[in-house]
């Protein structure tokens, strides 16, 4: 059965499906960290409400119908049977209240975007097609101050000051992406491993590096923005081979 044929009795239910597709691709990818790390997408104009995976469910399992709906400014949301984590209300919560341009929030662990932020430079560089991406489209986070509970998420959501840079390397701890919609953020996520995993393994080379010219950087970085579709296209395929496989993450 495809997705558009299934229509439970539950608001906002594409973008649901879009996220759980996410999700199951992402632990597919190897980019998840068990039961922890979070995706949200906002579905209300000031982006306070928003959608986001139940607390400590692993990404394989996830279905549309499991997200939870938060509203960022409700001070009992950690209360009741259908809490969400405290760090993923610290984190995304921050991000949705002080960040209206974040329209969507993806946070991992994943390997490669990991060790960048474990390096004492934690800027990817363009290095390749993938890395040139984002040049002037990153902002590091230097701060780490322990798990992301309410004081540190706020403090993180305030270095997405500029709504250019959609990535945030979290110092010794992992990356934030946000973007306008799933397939988008989803997109920027996958690429930005991607490009982290290359740029790893040319350091274990320990041969000279071939970094792109800022001007050649910044020119890709600007088509590749301008590239059409290829986000929703990606989210569309991934979702077409679950579909193929009778997988439940639709329901």
């Amino acid at each position: 059965m495809s997705v558009t044929q299934i229509r439970p009795n539950m608001d906002h239910w594409r973008e649901r499906v879009d996220l759980a597709a996410a999700f199951r691709w992402t632990a597919r990818l190897n980019m998840h960290e068990g039961v922890s790390n979070h995706f949200s997408l906002s579905i209300n104009d000031d982006g306070t409400k928003f959608l986001m995976n139940p607390n400590q469910v692993h990404f394989s399992r996830v279905k549309a119908s499991d997200m939870l709906l938060i509203d960022a400014n409700d001070p009992e949301t950690l209360k009741g049977p259908d809490a969400p984590d405290p760090t993923a209300w610290g984190l995304h919560g921050g991000i949705h209240r002080h960040c209206a341009h974040a329209r969507c929030a993806m946070h991992v662990h994943s390997v490669h975007a990991t060790v960048l932020a474990c390096l004492k430079d934690k800027m990817l560089p363009p290095l390749d097609q993938n890395a040139a991406m984002f040049y002037d489209r990153q902002v590091v986070d230097d701060a780490y101050g322990g798990l992301a509970f309410e004081e540190e998420g706020e403090r993180c959501a305030q270095l997405f000051d500029d709504p250019k840079k959609k990535v945030m390397v979290m110092g010794n701890h992992g990356i934030m992406v946000i973007g306008d919609t799933v397939a988008e953020t989803f997109n920027r996520m996958y690429f930005f491993e991607r490009a982290a995993e290359v740029y790893v393994r040319a350091l274990q080379t320990g041969l000279p590096l071939a970094i792109l010219p800022d001007e050649i950087a910044a020119k890709t970085a600007d088509e590749l923005e301008a590239y059409p579709e290829q986000d929703i296209r990606h989210l569309a395929e991934l979702k077409a081979i679950l579909d193929e496989e009778n997988s439940n993450y639709s329901q």
